[in-house]
């Protein structure tokens, strides 16, 4: 499954290539998660109670980023800003290494490693627990979260162009759809933790909080705060996730 998830990597990476546009990449991070597990399911002949309810809250949460993704679509012609930034500040060969490692394989390859403890509840041992429907709550809480957030902005946006959105969860916290985006992946590992071990799995959900953490969110900040005032007084006043 993992090679076929690099191999579909490569051929999304592609396809950025040929229309010179890296956002091509972003859909395949709601997308691939939901149908790697629906495939191992079907491969394995595994419809027990706990995959079905990681294959419920995957799909929730993938159809929910999914459609976010399409709806703030603007065509072929519209790269995001940070690959933007990527191609103009790097030279050509420098930028289509980074692109293919580091801008589609470096995500594919985490997101895999998040999914992990999710590929255990397959296993005939496992044994469904509290955990397991503590797990599945907090992966319904997560898109949940980020269906909220997103909205929340998305109508601000139209009302106060070019401006910071600081109602509803934003005002909770900077970034309560990354914060939904970190909390689905913990919830994966929780429902894993229904078989009661505490192993190395549990550097799944770190790293996708270390990637939000140190990448994903300083980039965006920094952007914010060249580009929307008063961000800064925002930023000291409102915590970052929660």
């Amino acid at each position: 499954m993992l090679v076929s998830d690099i191999a579909a990597t490569i051929i999304v990476w592609g396809f950025g290539l040929l229309f010179r546009n890296v956002s091509v990449y972003d859909p395949y991070w709601s997308v691939a998660p939901p149908i790697i597990y629906t495939a191992w399911a079907l491969h394995e002949g595994v419809f027990t109670l706990q995959v079905l309810l990681l294959l419920t809250a995957i799909w929730y949460w993938g159809i929910r980023l999914t459609c976010n993704w399409a709806y703030t679509f603007r065509g072929m012609a519209h790269e995001d800003w940070r690959y933007t930034q990527y191609r103009k500040t790097q030279q050509p060969l420098l930028f289509h290494l980074t692109n293919l490692f580091g801008l589609n394989m470096m995500p594919t390859v985490l997101v895999f490693v998040a999914m992990l403890p999710g590929f255990e509840l397959y296993e005939n041992t496992f044994e469904a627990g509290i955990w397991l429907w503590m797990g599945f709550a907090i992966c319904i809480a997560a898109a949940t979260i980020q269906l909220i957030a997103d909205t929340q902005i998305h109508r601000f946006r139209e009302a106060h162009p070019g401006q910071f959105c600081d109602v509803g969860l934003w005002r909770k916290g900077r970034h309560p759809n990354y914060f939904g985006e970190i909390l689905m992946w913990w919830g994966v590992w929780v429902m894993y933790c229904s078989q009661g071990t505490l192993d190395w799995r549990i550097t799944s959900p770190i790293a996708v909080t270390i990637l939000f953490l140190f990448v994903s969110i300083p980039m965006m900040e920094r952007r914010q705060r060249q580009n929307k005032p008063g961000y800064e007084t925002y930023r000291k006043r409102t915590r970052m996730l929660i």
